[in-house]
Formats: C-alpha cells, structure tokens, sequence
C-alpha cells in the first residue's frame, strides 16, 4: 500500500457549545495543523498516487477559507464546533476539490494544538 502526506496550518477560532464547557465555551483560538495523508495500492500516471503540486493547491485554499474564521458561524459547522467534526468537514472537502482517482483512502489528522487531534477516514 502506497501512502502520501501533506500538511498545513493555520489558525481558526471556535468555542464550543455543549453543557458545561467551561474555558472552552468562550472565543478562543487554535493553531490547527491539518495532516492528509492518501493511500492505495497502486500508482497512476508518471508513478504518482495523487500529485503533490494538486494536493498543495487544494490546501492552501481551505487553509485560507478557514484561516481566521470563528468556525461557529459557519454552516457546516452547526451543532458543536468539535475537532472530530472539523477533521470530517476538513477531508469532505478535500474528496471534493481534488480530482483524483488513483488513491482509495484519504485520512485527516487535525492537530489542535500540541498534545490533541482527531482524525477522519474515508473512501475516495
């Protein structure tokens, strides 16, 4: 099985909306860093399993569609805004904007800070 890794950071606010939060239930920031990593068992054209310059390009633009952002006000995000949730919304939106057929498996590992993260796997 093949396997590829990028990765990007920023910045992003939330707070979080469950019963008794405590410090979490106030505005605060977190400085995410968003591990993708692809995997299938064969290699496509020019012996890539994605490309990297495609993969790169798709993640600077939703590092900058969530760079700053207080996630709460945004719709998919409605409920509580949840690293589990955002690694979810995170590697939809990679399976959406990346045209690719080679890869099988995309996984998210979303960092919130130095000690916590969460992840999301699905099919491609």
């Amino acid at each position: 099985m093949y396997e590829l890794s990028v990765s990007r950071d920023f910045v992003a606010q939330h707070y979080l909306t469950v019963p008794n939060p405590g410090p979490e239930g106030e505005i605060h920031s977190h400085h995410y860093e968003a591990d993708v990593r692809f995997a299938g068992p064969e290699l496509g054209d020019y012996g890539y399993l994605v490309d990297i310059d495609d993969v790169e390009a798709v993640l600077d633009a939703l590092a900058d569609r969530y760079r700053d952002e207080l996630l709460n006000d945004l719709p998919a995000f409605e409920g509580n805004p949840s690293v589990e949730r955002f690694a979810r919304i995170f590697a939809d939106e990679i399976a959406r904007r990346l045209d690719t057929t080679v890869p099988e498996r995309l996984t998210v590992r979303l960092w919130e800070d130095d000690v916590a993260w969460a992840s999301y796997e699905r099919t491609l």
